[in-house]
């Protein structure tokens, strides 16, 4: 029998390691729905959190910072770069410096206008879940660290395929599919579905 909190009941889904699962917070939570709910409220708390706050998101404690507001109240490894190793992502010794190349990057592109705003946001928003720097929550961090670099791009926030809310399930796999396109350096359908 599966755990039912902790079951991967999807492909896209991170597990945790058992020293990761024992740094929930909550004491109440049982099951899975439970967890998504309260992670949704934290980062409800973040977003609360960004409206008052000067953003420079192409900074590494900011971005820190930003997981830990956005999942702080929940695990308390929130805004700390994972340690273990994963199915996806980077070795867990080579995160900091692929997050400094990532802000690097970024800021070059940004600078020399090298792609239009929103590549640019999706190609950081991309490289930050390649990379998988936290135990947890990578792929709604780095959503909305692209979010914030378009905003400060001059851009709306994307919309991440909302017009699709008839199938959640099959939001997400248009997500990942999108993402693996990216992992091969095309990035048309990663651009398409985040304004769709």
């Amino acid at each position: 029998m599966s755990d039912p909190l902790f079951g991967a009941d999807d492909e896209a889904n991170t597990p945790l390691e058992a020293e990761e699962r024992h740094a929930l917070i909550p004491t109440y939570i049982a099951l899975r729905r439970e967890l998504n709910e309260a992670e949704q409220v934290n980062i409800a708390g973040a977003l609360r959190w960004l409206s008052s706050r000067r953003r420079e998101v192409l900074d590494e404690r900011f971005l820190r910072t930003l997981h830990k507001q956005m999942f702080g109240q929940v695990w308390h490894w929130a805004g700390t770069y994972r340690q273990t190793a994963r199915n996806i992502g980077v070795d867990a010794w080579r995160i900091p410096m692929d997050v400094a190349g990532a802000i690097d990057d970024a800021r070059y592109w940004v600078e020399h206008q090298t792609y239009p705003p929103d590549e640019i946001a999706l190609r950081f928003s991309h490289k930050l879940v390649a990379i998988h720097p936290f135990p947890n929550g990578n792929g709604r961090f780095s959503r909305l660290v692209g979010d914030l670099l378009a905003e400060q791009l001059g851009q709306t926030r994307f919309t991440w395929g909302s017009v699709n809310l008839v199938d959640p399930n099959e939001t997400r796999r248009s997500y990942v599919q999108a993402l693996r396109a990216a992992d091969s350096h095309d990035f048309a359908e990663l651009i398409a579905f985040a304004r769709s």
